[in-house]
């Protein structure tokens, strides 16, 4: 670990470390920590053979791991990215080939074994639709293979690998749910704009028609009341924030509103499987919020809150008698800790902390944001900054700044612990992250005022956040740098693009550069939502659509783009191909423009090998340091 520290302090009074790039992305040595139904076995991700894979470990009546955990997996090529319990004696995970997010599942036993590929054909992208809790030897999964563009349902046996076909899809359905015994018995079906939530009440029925909207209006299912009647909806109908209600899929209609707020949409509705009640609702305005229905489960929250305070806290898996969990918790300043908990008893024990080489005392607090736009539209974000500094201080020396626009577009940035916000605090910067219009959890007027706004409000929203900032003293308009991820990328390259003066360095990161090529070569199970994308986006078979895609794309903008400029793509990117960084590159290139490209033949939508992540955050951070004036890491030294 990297000694040297920087001039400026922690909140402890003390020097901030710097700390070397690999710190901030090598995995933890043990996480993703799951526990088995009956209590008895851990699961979770450790190295072996280079990469992550799948370990199992027994424990004791009190939770305490017994004897050595052992590998199941062998993975050599990329890491395995999770799993999950199938009964007490299976553990299910996913894996793609170099980035394609062509999924398969596989299942593996946890007393030794071969693991299993339960989808074991070319091309092919699957998921699991029902883990099917109370039967241990099968699972849905939805998989392509018929069809690259629809999804068709199968039962398959976890053991042998047989595949029993249960609904095939007619050519627009875009998801599948299951009611409390398993059963499919609801469907969500899209013709592009519209979207139809389908019905039956046995599985020997047709599916019927019981809804339509267009897709601004979400009646979205989310699991069956517990009498398998009725269902309870997360719905923004006739109204601006999503709310949840009990549905009526005789009549079609939502019944009982049973949870809203009136500033940011309700996001999420937790249920006790074992005692089958309703347990919580959860928004995010700044934090992630809780409503809660039950005592036992406000009662088990306010346990954890008291033993494990001002972090956030997520119960991650749970047994099938609800007596002991697995417990995460974290904070912004902290990639926090993983706990056994027994409920009953309210005792904790911890079984591993994710990153303790990195201290919280040097470690950059994520700071809650409000500003208006310049036409008035009410924005939220994030601002990180560097160790010693505080919002409403007297700013001798304005901060370098780098704004990191989230992708999507349609997600949003949330408070946490984010190492590529801390990696880049740590070297003296301030980070902004703005939930930009079209961000998600803000109702359905601000998503909606995000459509044909690529590199326009939207762009205007980033933009608005960087002058106030400088307006307010914090940041030095003539080192303001620009990096994000997918959308992100996109936003990274109409920043240079069109605000040419703006920026002193960008690194775009799977981005967009062409709108006409984005659109004409998205994965074949994105084709049935073509139409939506051309509403949000910008219609390509209209002349007016033509010019506003043209107007929005980078490509054809190259000769205004004066910025040095970091590019990294995968070669295997599924949505965002690799003809989108080799144009603009090759475009700039031809012009003498400074780019630096890096492309990784084993990687798709960013690069998820630890090597790659090394290699890509280390040349950020030297190209950051080199045109913003901020700190790298020593290691670099001499390079």
């Amino acid at each position: 670990m990297v000694a040297e520290r920087q001039q400026n302090g922690n909140r402890n009074g003390g020097a901030v470390k710097r700390y070397a790039v690999r710190d901030f992305f090598r995995r933890p040595d043990k996480h993703a920590f799951t526990i088995a139904p009956d209590g008895r076995h851990l699961s979770f991700l450790a190295r072996c053979s280079g990469r992550q894979n799948i370990f199992v470990q027994a424990i004791d009546t009190d939770g305490a791991p017994i004897g050595e955990p052992h590998a199941l997996t062998n993975e050599t090529e990329r890491d395995v990215p999770g799993q999950a319990w199938k009964g007490n004696d299976q553990i299910l995970f996913v894996k793609d080939f170099g980035g394609d997010e062509n999924f398969h599942v596989l299942s593996v036993p946890i007393n030794g074994g071969e693991p299993r590929d339960l989808t074991p054909f070319d091309g092919v992208k699957a998921s699991i639709v029902d883990d099917l809790r109370d039967d241990d030897r099968h699972v849905l999964i939805q998989m392509n293979r018929r069809d690259p563009q629809v999804f068709d349902v199968f039962r398959v046996d976890v053991m042998t690998g047989e595949l029993t076909p249960l609904a095939e899809n007619p050519g627009n359905v875009m998801g599948w749910m299951t009611d409390h015994e398993g059963r499919l018995r609801v469907a969500t079906a899209s013709d592009g704009v519209n979207q139809t939530l389908l019905y039956r009440d046995v599985e020997t029925e047709p599916f019927r028609a019981v809804l339509t909207t267009d897709f601004r209006e979400a009646v979205s299912p989310l699991f069956f009341t517990f009498d398998d009647k009725r269902l309870y909806v997360l719905s923004n109908r006739r109204r601006d924030k999503a709310a949840i209600f009990e549905f009526d899929p005789q009549t079609g209609e939502e019944g009982a509103l049973l949870f809203e707020t009136t500033h940011v949409d309700v996001s999420e509705l937790v249920y006790s499987k074992k005692r089958r009640v309703l347990t919580a609702a959860l928004y995010i305005d700044d934090r992630v919020r809780r409503h809660f229905f039950d005592n036992w489960a406000r009662d088990v929250r306010a346990d954890l809150e008291r033993q494990l305070p001002d972090q956030e806290i997520s119960i991650v898996s749970i047994t099938r008698d609800e007596s002991r969990a697995i417990v995460r918790a974290a904070s912004d300043r902290s990639a926090g800790s993983v706990w056994i908990y027994d409920i009953d008893r309210r005792r904790l024990a911890k079984l591993a902390d994710m990153m303790p080489w990195l201290d919280r005392a040097d470690m950059a607090p994520m700071l809650p944001i409000r500003f208006k736009a310049r036409d008035g539209l009410q924005l939220s974000g994030y601002l990180t900054l560097p160790g010693g500094f505080e919002l409403g201080q007297d700013f001798a020396e304005p901060l370098p700044l780098v704004v990191n626009p989230h992708g999507g577009p349609w997600a949003r940035d949330m408070w946490g612990f984010n190492v590529e916000a801390q990696l880049l605090a740590n070297r003296g910067y301030a980070v902004l992250q703005v939930n930009f219009r079209g961000s998600t959890g803000y109702g359905r007027a601000f998503w909606e005022a995000s459509f044909g706004q690529w590199g326009r409000a939207m762009q205007n929203d980033i933009d608005d956040g960087v002058d106030w900032l400088v307006s307010q003293g914090i940041v030095d308009p003539a080192r303001v740098g620009i990096y994000g991820v997918s959308y992100g990328g996109y936003a990274t390259l109409a920043g240079v693009a069109f605000s040419p003066d703006r920026y002193a360095a960008a690194v775009d990161y799977v981005g967009v550069s062409n709108l006409f090529t984005f659109l004409e070569s998205i994965p074949p199970y994105w084709k049935p939502l073509l139409d939506m994308f051309y509403e949000m986006i910008g219609n390509p078979q209209t002349e007016e659509g033509k010019r506003a895609l043209h107007d929005a794309s980078p490509l054809f903008f190259v000769d205004r783009i004066v910025t040095p400029l970091l590019v990294a793509q995968g070669a295997n990117d599924p949505r965002v191909k690799q003809v989108e960084s080799d144009q603009i590159v090759e475009a700039l290139r031809a012009r003498g423009v400074d780019v630096k490209y890096m492309l990784k033949e084993n990687e798709g939508h960013g690069f998820r090998n630890e090597e790659n992540q090394f290699e890509f955050y280390e040349a950020m951070d030297v190209f950051l340091a080199e045109h913003l004036g901020g700190a790298a890491g020593s290691e670099h030294a001499g390079r």
